[in-house]
């Protein structure tokens, strides 16, 4: 069923609202000065203000019985294509809710572990900056403010890996600004070739050119390479293999709630930008697609460049499963561990993906970014409070070693508690989120009968249980060290890890209203119609034969000008409302 779009009001409001608030929380602690409990306590009433947004976004757009399924909000008034789009639906939605969940908890936490210099310090507002890009980049419209949140967020998170200063952290530091710098510059190259090519940058224009390249002059051969430009840059911010090495230093130098946030929130854009602009935008491009996938036993070949995604995602999923599984195994300390996890478990949700990608059945590509989304959903939680619980173990023995810990449980049964369910949730146990995460994806891969896939997915599964055993055991299990026996825990970060296990296991329980978003997040992903629609719904464009196409012919880059689907400047035919072309085309 096609989304619907709303009319202005209230609910539209509700699409900017969660980046005005984050925005205002940044201002706010930064004008604050040097009072550590006003910053604080803004950065806290900002965050929960925040979560309380996304919220009303998830429930008055998209799960309520009335709900129209996306809203959309035109920045100064000015209609899109034109103007600066943002989009609020099922998939904007769920992701959202990831990073509200996982960055209230981050804050508590930062409150607790950071020392009182800290907190008087850049750190709040450089917090909330980083959720603002985050939000940008999954409520824009169009290519050129995704390109500018992104860098929005990557210029927070610099900062962020150096933040200590210390040798390892500046280092950390180069090497994450550098491979980011050469992504951006790869990111701005197909921006700018995908423009040339169509003449928007609009995601619902860009779908709607693409799904029609005769009618606007196209010629859409070019795309494909475009789109592998930008694929590139979306795989190195989600650490799939091989753009993974920026993770384990990187994770390693931030403070413990920033990693909790990059791992369980900000990887994801990544993730959701791949779905986004594979499923919504270039899934009716008509491009002839024949590839050869050794790894996976098949030939893709299509009339989309779908199938191009598919291949390169089947090679860089199961490659990152199997080298962070196999990477985190051999680790010394819990972050190295946790870190090649994260390596390995985006490959869990890159896999459903490109399964979706190369199906031509839409059952199974439904099913299967549903799995992916539910998978995602779990690694948000599970990773993101096992990287809080290393902020814990720290806090209250100073080392994160292997070898330096050990008794962990007898000391904290609460904290081990909490470690044990994330890790219980990573393997994919039930009745925790995990199970159904990965369940969904075994799933996904049986039903498109790969084999091959499957028995690599198996192989994932056993080097998780491998890592995280021996994480445990080293850790938490066995006779005190000295380090834990002088360990002291803090109350309030253990109460946040402790919330967040009962939200793994509510999640996991009640995980038919859960699965019911994830298959609205899905429904939307790909419905390429509803998307065009709720951004603007009445825009044709007339032929040259007079006859009329429901496809639009507007152009322009988001936040700007640009040219109509003709290669001409569009006049405003006084009096009419209307955009008039020189060839007599009339865009309304």
């Amino acid at each position: 069923m096609a989304l619907q779009t709303l009319s202005p009001g209230a609910e539209s409001t509700l699409v900017i609202a969660p980046m005005l608030i984050v925005l205002v929380a940044a201002v706010g602690t930064l004008l604050l000065g040097t009072r550590p409990r006003a910053r604080a306590g803004v950065s806290l009433a900002g965050g929960a203000a925040y979560l309380v947004a996304v919220a009303a976004i998830d429930w008055y757009v998209v799960l309520a019985p009335d709900a129209p399924g996306a809203a959309t909000y035109q920045v100064g008034g000015l209609p899109a294509p034109f103007g600066i789009t943002l989009v609020a639906d099922g998939l904007s939605a769920f992701m959202l809710t990831m990073v509200a969940v996982i960055g209230v908890a981050s804050l508590v936490f930062s409150i607790r572990v950071l020392p009182e210099l800290d907190r008087r310090s850049y750190y709040f507002p450089l917090f909330h900056f980083l959720a603002l890009g985050v939000t940008g980049a999954f409520l824009t419209g169009d290519l050129f403010n995704l390109f500018v949140w992104f860098e929005v967020m990557l210029m927070v998170s610099y900062i962020f890996v150096a933040y200590y200063g210390g040798p390892q952290h500046t280092r950390a530091a180069f090497w994450y600004v550098a491979l980011n710098l050469l992504a951006s510059a790869v990111f701005l190259l197909g921006v700018g070739g995908i423009y040339a090519t169509t003449g928007t940058l609009n995601m619902a224009d860009l779908a709607r050119r693409l799904a029609a390249p005769a009618a606007y002059g196209i010629d859409p051969g070019p795309v494909v390479g475009l789109l592998g430009l930008l694929l590139s840059v979306f795989a190195i911010k989600a650490g799939l293999v091989p753009f993974q090495f920026w993770i384990p230093t990187a994770y390693r130098a931030a403070p413990p709630p920033i990693t909790a946030l990059l791992a369980g929130a900000t990887k994801k854009v990544g993730i959701y930008a791949i779905i986004r602009l594979s499923f919504t935008v270039f899934a009716d491009a008509q491009i002839g697609v024949d590839l050869a996938v050794p790894a996976v036993g098949t030939i893709l070949a299509g009339d989309s460049p779908l199938a191009f995604i598919g291949a390169v995602l089947f090679v860089m999923g199961t490659a990152s499963i199997l080298v962070g599984g196999l990477g985190a195994v051999g680790r010394d300390s819990l972050e190295g561990v946790l870190a090649y996890s994260s390596i390995g478990q985006v490959g869990f949700i890159a896999v459903p993906v490109a399964i979706a990608a190369t199906t031509t059945v839409p059952d199974i590509r439904h099913i299967a970014i549903v799995a992916a989304l539910v998978y995602a959903l779990n690694h948000a939680l599970a990773k993101g409070m096992l990287f809080l619980a290393v902020g814990a173990v720290r806090t209250a023995t100073g080392t994160s070693r292997l070898a330096d810990l050990g008794g962990l449980a007898s000391r904290s049964p609460p904290l081990a508690g909490a470690f044990f369910i994330g890790s219980l949730a990573l393997v994919g146990i039930p009745p925790l989120s995990g199970f159904f995460g990965k369940f969904l994806v075994f799933d996904a891969a049986a039903q498109a009968g790969s084999m091959s896939v499957l028995v690599l997915l198996l192989a994932g599964s056993l080097l998780t249980i491998a890592y995280v055993t021996r994480a445990w055991n080293r850790s938490f299990w066995g006779q005190r060290t000295p380090a834990v026996d002088d360990a002291v825990t803090d109350p309030v970060q253990v109460a946040v890890l402790l919330a967040l296990a009962v939200t793994i296991v509510a999640v996991g329980i009640g995980f038919e209203p859960i699965y019911r978003f994830a298959d609205a997040a899905a429904t939307a992903a790909l419905d390429t119609d509803g998307y065009i629609d709720a951004v603007d719904p009445n825009q044709t464009v007339s032929g040259v034969d007079g006859g009329n196409m429901d496809t639009g012919a507007g152009a322009g880059a988001g936040g700007g000008g640009g040219e109509t689907g003709m290669g001409t400047e569009p006049e405003t035919e006084p009096g009419t409302g209307t955009i008039t072309t020189s060839d007599g085309g009339e865009l309304p």
